[in-house]
């Protein structure tokens, strides 16, 4: 589950439900609704600031209209949605305080990270929404590499975060502007998501980034559930987009095909890598992004100019 959640994001597509022709109910009849929602969304952002804090006015909060109709097609009921966009809006009050808290005590990054994570706000929000999220099929997905990836594993047979019935939801909200408000949500409730892994989870890599969600939170938060669990196993999927934005994945031998499955990060990263340098074209702009995390990646390990 994640990096920053872009505008495409916020737009998500009907889901592969729908492209298979099946019939929309639940959690696809609610991300089929998202495009109206979007539309209301954009008139009601020019009524109000989102920059602005809402934790003592939540009715007032410019998304507050799109998250009742999003719940409500979700599932939630209203009093648990209530209570759990006030949370949201508590966290997003207390977080600032949180994050200059944290720099002022340590400058090691990752105690950073957990102080900034504690925001008790965002703690019992998710504790409140935790049965929602349930994934929708027999086994989950993470992601790294931009959204894409994510409708990729969906159509794929798995469900990622950003699919569950609250994973939806705000996904196509934006609480603040400010990442650095709202992040710690993200990372408290992806560390939840993965904790209720039971079986298989299948990792889809499109771009590799050490300081990602999945890397530095949800992987390890894996690795402690297989402990307890050893039916939970990490299979690991290196994709590229071609130019025409077809996403395949990458072989032992570095061809695009339909699925390779790796079991263990280092293999899989190395696959991506070898191909992005051997076979990437610096006219594909869908893939470019992957090709700079690469790059950025090599030149960190010593490697001049990402060669």
């Amino acid at each position: 589950m994640r990096e920053t959640r872009r505008t495409a994001e916020r737009q998500t597509a009907a889901p592969a439900a729908a492209e298979r022709g099946a019939r929309l109910t639940g959690l696809a009849a609610l991300q089929r609704r998202v495009g109206n929602a979007a539309v209301t969304r954009q008139v009601q952002r020019q009524k109000g600031g989102l920059d602005e804090h809402y934790a003592t006015r939540p009715t007032e909060h410019p998304e507050w209209g799109p998250y009742q109709e999003l719940t409500k097609a979700a599932g939630i009921p209203q009093p648990q949605a209530d209570a759990a966009w006030q949370l949201l809006l508590g966290g997003v009050d207390s977080q600032g305080t949180l994050n200059d808290e944290a720099m002022a005590k340590t400058s090691d990054r990752q105690e950073q990270r957990e102080l900034r994570a504690s925001n008790s706000w965002y703690q019992e929000f998710v504790k409140l929404v935790a049965e929602h999220l349930e994934i929708e099929t027999p086994t989950m997905a993470l992601w790294a590499g931009g959204i894409e990836t994510s409708d990729y594993a969906y159509r794929k047979g798995h469900t990622p975060l950003g699919r569950t019935r609250i994973g939806s939801v705000l996904n196509v909200l934006e609480l603040h502007p400010d990442w650095k408000l709202t992040g710690p949500m993200w990372s408290v409730l992806s560390k939840a998501f993965v904790s209720r892994a039971t079986g298989p989870v299948h990792i889809f890599v499109r771009a590799y980034a050490p300081e990602s969600i999945l890397i530095r939170l949800e992987v390890p938060e894996l690795r402690l559930v297989q402990r307890l669990n050893p039916d939970v196993k990490l299979i690991w999927h290196p994709v590229y987009t071609a130019p025409g934005g077809q996403m395949r994945e990458i072989s032992k031998d570095c061809r695009l095909v339909d699925n390779a499955e790796y079991d263990g990060r280092d293999k899989c990263v190395s696959a991506l890598v070898q191909y992005l340098r051997m076979f990437h074209d610096d006219g594909n702009t869908e893939a470019a992004p992957a090709h700079k995390s690469m790059e950025r990646l090599l030149v960190a390990n010593g490697h001049k100019d990402g060669v």
